[in-house]
């Protein structure tokens, strides 16, 4: 086989070509090409280049319409990064005193930190207080943290939830479920949630049975039954996953034997009249 030297339309590369495919390019008006990695990178219209960043030296490519945006080619956002922030120091910014504790920082931010920003922006401990003596006043009752609307806020203010509650000058809630409390009828509540729908229905003269078995050999127990209602107060929901996987078989009972139920959650207590409505 006679060969002759030919050059890459592409990379300008010598390479061997026989006679009779030499022949077959100028008949068709076929490019030459030293490899599969050349074809197709002028078949995708790309250009190959080093990166402009000193030091480097890595190869790529680059189509077309890249080549109009820019005269200088990086082959990472790195190499991009790292000659742009020598041109262009970025400023360590101004020192500036946090807005909440008084510290000197440097940012362009408002607060040093995160705790900072939560308590700055969060609502006042006088506040808190004052919303606290005035549910009480209203409701003659200390108020769940589930039904507070500021209790993140109290937390971050006073440490705990309890110390929100002392601070405004009432003894705290025992933890739900953790102590067992008589409602005004007589009637064993296990915690005073409980008691304060018990206390509720009774103020009402509205007939209740409490811990009513459920139909079938389970071993659930409904909170409040009154009439064709069934009333169930789920106060550990999301926190307890056994808690929540017992709710859930009770309420896939409940669907089955076509129960009607109202669910109470910590945060209805305040409503209850609207909760317990009954035809």
């Amino acid at each position: 086989m006679v060969a002759s030297p030919q050059r890459c339309t592409l990379c300008r590369k010598v390479i061997l070509r026989d006679h009779k495919r030499i022949n077959e390019n100028r008949k068709r008006g076929w490019q030459v090409f030293c490899s599969q990695k050349c074809l197709g990178l002028l078949r995708r219209n790309r250009k190959e280049f080093t990166c402009s960043r000193k030091g480097c030296g890595k190869r790529f490519t680059r189509t077309s319409g890249d080549l109009a945006k820019s005269r200088t080619f990086y082959c990472s956002h790195r190499c991009a990064v790292i000659v742009n922030n020598k041109i262009h120091p970025r400023s360590p910014g101004k020192i500036k005193i946090c807005a909440f504790c008084g510290k000197d920082f440097k940012s362009r931010k408002k607060y040093c930190c995160r705790r900072c920003k939560d308590l700055g922006e969060s609502v006042l401990a006088r506040d808190i207080v004052s919303e606290i003596k005035d549910f009480v006043k209203k409701n003659e009752r200390i108020p769940f943290k589930q039904e507070y609307a500021h209790s993140h806020a109290a937390r971050l203010r006073f440490g705990t939830w309890n110390k929100a509650i002392e601070a405004s000058g009432f003894k705290s809630n025992p933890v739900m479920f953790a102590k067992k409390h008589v409602a005004k009828d007589g009637d064993k509540c296990d915690s005073l949630a409980e008691k304060i729908i018990d206390d509720y229905l009774s103020d009402r003269k509205i007939k209740h049975i409490r811990n009513s078995p459920y139909p079938g050999n389970d071993g659930f127990t409904v909170d409040f039954k009154i009439g064709y209602y069934w009333v169930e107060f789920f106060g550990l929901s999301g926190q307890l996953k056994e808690y929540d996987r017992l709710k859930k078989r009770k309420l896939k009972l409940v669907k089955e034997l076509g129960i009607n139920l109202v669910k109470i959650y910590p945060n209805d207590l305040n409503k209850l009249s609207e909760k317990l409505t009954f035809k």
